[in-house]
């Protein structure tokens, strides 16, 4: 495929994009998506934004301020200034930011793209080591970090330039700022230039790194957002997902920006905390997890979210009984949807009256979706099958072999079974990998894995997903102890820490078992399927 001339004096991720022969067939069907061939997508967020509603309109919104489209631009320009005058940023140069949703996280991630940066937007829960991987794979120039988070990174990647953010010494990135004058011409990068690089659990443990265009984030915007969303520029957007995971950079400045609308951007809330919020602000549009509206509601809270008018629910399946639930306190559609790190964003969904309760939806505007035999063609409706997507973003792993695995015959295969019925609607039946997804994250049972056999007392484990009614599945181990170690709750207690203080502590193992042996095949492979049914309890041990 011929792509433009590139802006990016550091070519690294051009020079790593799969072969052309590998990428999925790209559809640009709808007018929206005929895109410049010079774009920058922070711009157009923005400058254009600002030029066609006034530079004075809301923008991001925290408990103690309120930062206007005005103060959202002077300050990711002065971020520019410093990153090109002070760091010596050029274009094409990675940057990592860590940190919690708020303003000045916004702030860095447009600085990063108006410097002709990647940007490499990162957990803040993720330990040293799980740093360390992503810097390996990503090979960042420096790294933007919220001042409360530095310790990561100090021990994990000590080697990288790190300029902290929202503290009070004279090296602070804020402080800095100030003394710019913030004015900065943002780079005039190609359409086709890498804007930001999304990691993704790996099923064999390791991260896989998707490159993703500066087209590509507005074209999610200009499908699933513009098309079932429907946001409107008097909206007040809020929700849980991190701006770490795509889907949280999607919902919470994406969308509402291309929209002229704002965002209520939340550090950390419970699900009470959240409907607290939705009250309090007036939100309009929730985005969260099923796990999220399913404990709003036992809570009794869902009746009190009057301001309300629209909700999305991703990151897992949605429980019809769920989405009934809500409907019957609120009169509000739980929008169903489902997206990929690969992706992006959200490529199936349905809205209003479209909506089939259990359903996922149909395939948004813009994007085509099958179910595919194990023969590679298309399933009849109503029989089970893998998921298949193509639109106008997709998979591109950053020089990874497993590239050729999640693109086949020009379809983005995304590792999910389906059924297709005959109205066109999607229908979730299960992972069809080793992938376990706990309230809306994704975790690598692997992952999970090579942290428990770290510690002294694991001679063998297994890792796998068990139904779990509040979050969808939890991770299960199955644990082999060393001789001499008594199983029980306190080697159990003792194991969970130790995963928590090795990986981001969301996906430690909730639920330990401690066996004799794993089931394993006789050269020794362990059978992950029969492990699955271990987790599911269909099977004895």
């Amino acid at each position: 495929m011929e792509l433009s001339p590139s802006a990016h004096i550091d070519t690294f991720c051009r020079d790593r994009l799969p072969p052309s022969e590998q990428w999925p067939e790209l559809l640009f069907d709808l007018p929206e998506l005929a895109y410049p061939a010079r774009l920058n997508c922070a711009t157009v967020l923005l400058d254009d934004v600002i030029e066609e509603f006034g530079p004075d309109r809301r923008c991001l919104v925290t408990a103690d301020e309120t930062w206007t489209y005005a103060d959202l631009l002077r300050r990711a320009r002065q971020v520019a200034q410093v990153l090109v005058e002070d760091l010596g940023l050029v274009p094409g140069n990675r940057v990592l930011l860590r940190g919690p949703n708020n303003p000045w996280l916004v702030a860095c991630w447009f600085g990063v793209l108006r410097a002709g940066g990647v940007v490499v937007t990162t957990m803040p829960l993720l330990r040293a080591h799980e740093l360390e991987t992503l810097c390996g794979i990503s090979t960042p120039t420096l790294a933007l970090c919220d001042h409360r988070f530095l310790a990561e990174p100090a021990s994990g990647v000590p080697d990288l330039p790190t300029v902290p953010y929202g503290g009070d010494t004279p090296d602070d990135l804020i402080a800095r700022c100030e003394a710019k004058s913030g004015e900065f011409a943002a780079v005039d990068t190609a359409a086709d230039d890498v804007a930001l690089i999304a990691f993704t659990s790996g099923t064999t443990g390791r991260p896989k790194a998707t490159l993703h265009f500066h087209r590509d984030v507005l074209a999610n915007a200009d499908t699933f957002s513009r098309h079932v969303l429907k946001p409107e520029p008097g909206d007040l957007f809020t929700g849980t997902p991190p701006l770490g995971f795509t889907f949280g950079l999607g919902g919470l400045v994406v969308f509402p920006l291309r929209a002229g609308a704002a965002t209520l951007l939340l550090e950390k809330a419970s699900p009470p905390q959240l409907a607290q919020v939705v009250r309090d602000f007036g939100v309009t549009i929730l985005i969260t997890a099923p796990t999220a509206y399913r404990a709003i509601l036992g809570a009794g809270l869902a009746a009190d979210m009057t301001s309300l008018r629209r909700c999305v629910s991703a990151g897992e399946a949605l429980p019809a009984d769920v989405w009934h639930g809500f409907y019957d306190a609120t009169g509000i559609r739980l929008i169903d949807g489902i997206g990929a790190t690969e992706m992006l964003h959200v490529f199936i969904s349905a809205a209003d009256d479209d909506i089939r309760p259990g359903s996922t939806g149909r395939a948004v505007p813009g994007y085509q979706a099958d179910v595919l035999t194990a023969e590679g063609t298309s399933a009849p409706d109503g029989e089970s099958g893998l998921l298949a997507v193509k639109g106008p973003t997709g998979c591109r792993y950053l020089d990874d072999p497993r590239q050729s695995k999640y693109v086949q015959d020009g379809w983005n295969l995304t590792g999910d079974t389906y059924i297709r019925d005959a109205e066109g609607y999607f229908w979730y039946q299960a992972r069809s990998d080793d992938m376990i997804v706990s309230s809306g994250y994704n975790i690598a049972g692997p992952e999970v894995e090579l942290a428990l056999l770290a510690h002294p007392d694991v001679m063998e484990c297994g890792v796998a997903g068990a139904p779990d009614t509040a979050r969808g599945m939890i991770v299960k181990a199955f644990v082999v102890l060393r001789a001499g170690v008594e199983p029980g709750e306190a080697t159990a207690k003792s194991l969970q820490e130790f995963v928590k203080a090795t990986i981001a502590p969301y996906k430690y193992p909730r639920a330990v078992d401690f066996v004799d042996a794993l089931p394993r095949t006789g050269n020794g492979k362990l059978l992950r399927a029969e492990l699955r049914s271990w987790a599911r309890g269909d099977s004895a041990r």
